[in-house]
């Protein structure tokens, strides 16, 4: 597996694993049978009420600390007071039993309520502090970084976006490239079993030799995408990871993004005016 190297000069692998849903016990025995299939990227988030569940698998895990990348996000209802975003970061590091986040996000833009540029701007000072190494964002439009670049100077390392075949982001995808900031994808096999039993999709996951799944993290790793799906099972998580002995044509990679919809998001969260606290 190749890593990508972020404009402040950390490096991440190519596929992640998300938490989404992974909670308490069963979660923590989910995350760490991540760990073991090889996974060593995990994203978590406070809103997802499981980073205690991340760091007691952490800590119940054979692979050391500093193997391992921790990505947690802040939720918007904290965005407009400095101090409480502080509060609740190390909060957050106390669930965890870490002294620091890999990677901390802005988890949405909410353009309605105004408030992502102050809470940029404690993001920026939690970096000096080191409380974490990295920071980014999640579902921020190009109008949104443009904004974060001309008030503080300072662009995301991360943009983390919904991005699967019926919704391939090509226009932000190409933002993020010309910015040097990585294209992270959630939900980046689908929520619904529509994806998983497209008929393009299929035949040509035969053609490799592969299931479905793994046919689409190929191609949005071929994109320069970095995938963090989630699977419970080992077996899952394993087939996840098993994706380096294949290439996915050209021409069938530009078959897979004609599948893309203007109106392809799972659930109409459009950054724009979505709004999430």
């Amino acid at each position: 597996m190749a890593f990508h190297e972020l404009n402040d000069g950390q490096k991440l692998p190519e596929i992640g694993f998300g938490t989404y849903k992974l909670n308490g016990f069963s979660g923590t025995q989910s995350i760490l049978s991540a760990i073991d299939a090889g996974y060593r990227l995990f994203d978590t988030a406070f809103n997802y009420q499981n980073e205690g569940t991340v760091g007691q698998a952490i800590h119940q895990s054979h692979v050391n600390r500093d193997e391992l990348i921790i990505a947690s996000k802040l939720p918007g209802k904290y965005y407009s007071n400095y101090q409480d975003s502080i509060n609740l970061l190390q909060e957050s590091l106390y669930r965890s039993k870490l002294d620091y986040f890999d990677l901390y996000l802005l988890h949405w833009p909410n353009p309605i309520d105004d408030h992502y540029l102050e809470a940029w701007h404690t993001l920026i000072q939690a970096q000096k502090f080191g409380l974490v190494k990295s920071i980014g964002v999640c579902n921020f439009l190009p109008e949104h970084i443009d904004r974060l670049q001309k008030e503080t100077n300072k662009l995301p390392a991360v943009n983390q976006i919904e991005l699967h075949p019926y919704f391939n982001q090509q226009t932000q995808r190409d933002y993020n490239q010309s910015q040097n900031i990585l294209t992270q994808a959630w939900s980046p096999l689908g929520r619904a079993s529509a994806i998983l039993n497209d008929t393009v999709l299929v035949e040509l996951a035969k053609k490799y030799k592969k299931n479905v799944g793994q046919l689409v993290l190929k191609w949005e790793i071929s994109l320069g995408v970095l995938p963090i799906p989630k699977a419970s099972s080992y077996t899952r998580q394993k087939g996840n990871l098993d994706l380096f002995d294949f290439e996915i044509s050209s021409s069938d990679i530009e078959r897979i993004n004609s599948l893309t919809k203007p109106n392809g998001r799972n659930n109409h969260q459009d950054p724009a005016v979505y709004q999430e606290f």
